[in-house]
């Protein structure tokens, strides 16, 4: 039999993604770095519950390069992925469905959660909790 002329699947390097397939893949990789960044949370709360020496080499992770990176990292995947969850909830419900509407809530996501967590590590930083 002969074959048909069919095109070949475009890989990454030629498909262009869609900004609300881009999102997805950010939500379910923000939901895994958000698990993750719950050890640094048990980690603060059990040092702070074994006692001042404990906490104190917490606290001063948190202080270091690293630690701030893993915080704003962690604030950053949650406001990302508390805002892209409300836009599910409202596709849940059926609004938001047209490609204007899908793609113009995209960039609403992606702005609300760059706005919200520099609001909260503007908030840090004046109350003085980065040192």
């Amino acid at each position: 039999m002969p074959q048909n002329a069919r095109p070949l699947s475009p890989h990454l390097q030629i498909y262009r993604w869609p900004l609300s397939m881009a999102l997805s893949i950010l939500h379910r990789a923000t939901g895994i770095a958000l698990a993750v960044g719950l050890l640094l949370v048990v980690w603060l709360l059990l040092s702070l519950a074994s006692g001042p020496e404990s906490y104190a080499v917490a606290r001063a992770f948190c202080a270091s390069w690293l630690g701030l990176v893993l915080l704003f990292a962690w604030s950053w995947a949650l406001f990302f992925h508390l805002c892209n969850g409300v836009r599910h909830l409202f596709w849940d419900i059926g609004v938001g469905f047209a490609k204007a509407q899908a793609q113009r809530s995209a960039f609403v996501v992606v702005a609300a959660s760059l706005l919200l967590t520099a609001l909260v590590w503007i908030c840090v930083i004046a109350q003085g909790g980065v040192a």
